[in-house]
């Protein structure tokens, strides 16, 4: 196979200290995305006269686009560069945001979110290609273990910030907000980052394509994305539901509930240190223990919540199943971009292009099946994911092994 390079500003070598920083500090965006107008949804639907489904449908959009876009961004990123695709891809965002504040049509903001999802899919895989390009062996292993820690900080600030946006300022403020963190991070890529892959693969769709089918061929890789998509689901579940409990079940503030996802976002990243943490240990033994904890825990929430339904029940035991959930995540990730890293934009992509689209339909049919009035119904959603985790993640381990027999054979 044929390869080129990308005729655009190289990234200066005194710079890349910096441009590292950068990199981390755009992959929470997938997560500030999402999570910052969560205590803003209940307004929303009364500020625009829409109802509760078609307020969660605009976190469904996202959800699902962003996931698609990922599946071809990847070979986009391979074949014409990371940097200007990047950098394309904030500005559109920054104005789609703009769009999305001044407007009061659902389908409008519909439209930006689904433009939101493509967009922030580029900057997002592009930082993670970045990330593979510059570094290698323990150095890129330890950074992508701390990609899901770094990404955590979203879902724990983001909620915080917007239910004081939300009291003071209303919904749109939220998008705002988004818009200008986007816009800072533009004038520094501008200014410290540039291009860092070294040989662009030519974009020959069928050459591509069989990059794709052997990736998802390789069973304990696709499987460990669906691993990826369940742990991410018990964190959207609560997202979609948790306002709508808060606000209307219990009849608290906006404010309440960015403090309560403040608190569960805070278990994940948690959960990603003690992954990190122990990144050596044996890792059918680490991840069997990390699910029984999940089950008993999501158990306890429903038998607690049902005897004496306060709020504290479902934040107390939700914080152990989104620890145990981060931690699965941190594992899994690592696990799956390892896998192919000459082939990083494409692994990066798939990995949570699929990842993402998996979340999309759970979250969306758990919703649909559990609707969002209580913790009873939450902790049947937690069981479902936490199960189905249960049973992907044996496969997981028997392929794995199998694999590594023919790779040795």
């Amino acid at each position: 196979m044929t390869t080129g390079t990308v005729n655009t500003k190289r990234i200066k070598e005194g710079n890349v200290k910096i441009a590292t920083i950068l990199a981390f500090a755009m992959i929470p965006m997938s997560g500030f995305a999402t999570d910052i107008y969560i205590p803003s949804l209940p307004g929303m639907t009364r500020a625009l006269g829409i109802t509760d489904s078609q307020a969660q449908l605009t976190l469904s959009l996202f959800l699902i686009s962003y996931g698609l876009s990922q599946l071809f961004v990847g070979s986009l990123l391979d074949s014409y560069g990371r940097y200007r695709i990047a950098l394309v891809s904030m500005i559109t965002f920054c104005a789609s945001c703009v769009v999305i504040s001044n407007t009061q049509s659902i389908y409008l903001i519909y439209a930006m979110r689904i433009l939101h999802g493509i967009t922030i899919a580029a900057m997002v895989v592009s930082k993670r290609a970045f990330i593979v390009d510059l570094y290698s062996g323990e150095k890129l292993r330890h950074y992508l273990s701390i990609f899901t820690i770094i990404w955590s900080t979203g879902p724990i600030v983001a909620p915080f910030i917007g239910g004081y946006l939300e009291v003071n300022f209303g919904w749109s403020s939220n998008f705002y907000f988004l818009g200008g963190f986007a816009a800072v991070l533009l004038v520094l890529e501008l200014i410290f980052s540039g291009e860092t892959i070294k040989h662009t693969t030519p974009f020959h769709p069928e050459k591509i394509l069989s990059i794709y089918t052997g990736m998802i061929r390789t069973g304990s890789f696709t499987l460990g994305i669906v691993m990826l998509g369940l742990a991410y689901s018990m964190v959207m579940i609560y997202n979609m539901s948790g306002p709508f409990i808060i606000e209307h079940h219990f009849s608290l503030s906006p404010v309440i509930t960015g403090y309560c996802s403040l608190m569960l976002g805070f278990a994940w990243m948690v959960g990603g240190f003690i992954g990190k943490g122990l990144i050596n240990k044996p890792f059918i033994r680490k991840m069997n223990i990390n699910v029984l904890l999940q089950l008993m825990a999501a158990l306890v929430l429903l038998l607690s919540f049902s005897l004496l339904g306060q709020l504290w029940t479902i934040l107390a035991f939700a914080f152990l199943v989104h620890v145990g959930a981060g931690f699965t995540y941190n594992n899994y990730f690592t696990f799956c971009l390892q896998k192919f890293p000459r082939n990083a934009g494409i692994a990066g992509g798939l990995t949570g292009g699929l990842c993402y689209v998996i979340v999309s339909i759970l979250s969306s049919s758990l919703i649909y099946l559990l609707p969002a009035k209580d913790g009873i119904n939450l902790s049947l959603s937690y069981l479902s994911l936490i199960l189905a985790s249960a049973v992907v993640m044996y496969r997981v381990f028997l392929l794995n092994g199998k694999e590594q027999v023919h790779a040795d054979a």
